[in-house]
């Protein structure tokens, strides 16, 4: 049995999966904002699913006493081809339902929405498997949810109350200037990019999460978690020696952009490329990256504003690049232009397509 679970990027989405964390073995972690990117994981969820036709095994996940039994965090599980699609801390519209609901029909799978977005009324009127509670932020309906079936757990509890109060905003809450902190600390965790790096963002989103836990458990000391925070984000990034945060976090980087090459590799004529993807500090990064992988010729970032900015160390010549390209210029090393038909994507995949395209497209015509 896999869960896959979709949330929102806030605290209380990444929140509601730290629940399911805890209390679930095999479980795949998404996160949306809303509208159309909602439809990219959904689809990109889909295509991990089986269909009931390849496999033997009935699936029968009505109801809360049918929620998988696997527990623990942390811990390994054997996968079979069984799927729970839990999407929380987002509403859907009646149209998404329909279509979700549809898409299923043929695959091995259940769904469970647990929100609490006054706006979903109408959905949870219609669809048995989405649930609505207005009272409760989404990571304490999925405490209680689990919790009920499973038991509840001190820690995990009083962490929920936290999240509680401060996404439905109980200003009179004991737990409120403490939730305050913690909202700013996912809001402000922007290190890792969710689009190319997923599943190192919901890492990086657990670290953080379960330190500031650790604050939330010693009492009320808000000023000591906010004051804390920085720290953290430089014990997730620490390898060997200290430095840093911005070298720590160009380290990081560099090395799961070497680790996975392949993936983000481009060509330019007989030139070897990496593209990324609004990664930001982009000189850095680009220029740390490219004495790393001598076998890489040149460097572009391209980001959600259209822009795009190349770099080099001494192998290509990026002006000209960024001339032929997009009409841009620049230095031999460092340059810069506007892809003014570029389209946002939330799917790395699709980003990189456009510029594939554009690449093989300007170089036709240049030779």
């Amino acid at each position: 049995m896999t869960i896959h679970h979709l949330s929102h990027t806030d605290l209380d989405g990444y929140g509601a999966q730290v629940i399911t964390n805890h209390y679930f073995k095999n479980v795949k972690f998404y996160n949306s904002n809303y509208g159309k990117e909602i439809d990219e994981k959904f689809d990109q969820i889909l295509a991990q699913i089986s269909d009931k036709n390849a496999v033997s095994a009935e699936s029968n996940l009505g109801g809360e006493q049918n929620v998988p039994e696997n527990r623990g965090e942390g811990k390994a599980a054997k996968n079979d081809e069984k799927a729970l699609i839990l999407i929380t801390d987002l509403n859907l519209t009646v149209e998404q339902c329909e279509t979700y609901e549809k898409a299923l029909v043929n695959k091995n799978a259940k769904i469970l929405l647990l929100d609490h977005h006054q706006s979903g009324a109408e959905c949870a009127s219609k669809f048995s498997w989405y649930f609505l509670d207005s009272s409760r932020c989404a990571t304490k309906i999925t405490h209680d949810f689990f919790a009920k079936i499973y038991g509840v757990d001190a820690s995990l509890n009083h962490f929920s109350d936290v999240v509680n109060a401060v996404d439905i905003w109980l200003k009179d809450d004991v737990n409120f200037e403490m939730g305050k902190v913690g909202l700013g600390l996912v809001a402000n965790a922007k290190e890792i990019n969710k689009t190319m790096f997923e599943a190192e963002n919901s890492r990086y989103l657990f670290y953080l999460i379960k330190r500031a836990r650790e604050f939330f458990d010693a009492g009320d000391d808000y000023v000591g978690l906010d004051e804390a925070i920085f720290g953290f984000k430089k014990d997730f990034f620490k390898e060997d020696k200290n430095d840093t945060l911005s070298n720590l976090i160009s380290a990081f980087v560099v090395k799961k952009l070497s680790e996975e090459k392949e993936k983000f590799s481009i060509k330019y004529n007989d030139l070897n490329g990496i593209l990324t993807y609004n990664i930001g500090n982009t000189s850095v990064i680009g220029n740390d990256f490219l004495v790393a992988n001598p076998d890489i010729d040149f460097f572009i970032d391209v980001t959600s504003k259209k822009t795009l900015s190349f770099r080099a160390n001494g192998k290509a010549d990026v002006s000209q690049m960024a001339k032929n390209l997009v009409g841009g210029g620049g230095h031999v090393n460092a340059s810069g232009g506007l892809f003014a038909g570029f389209k946002d994507s939330f799917s790395y995949e699709n980003v990189k397509a456009q510029i594939t395209d554009l690449i093989t497209k300007k170089t036709i015509l240049q030779g």
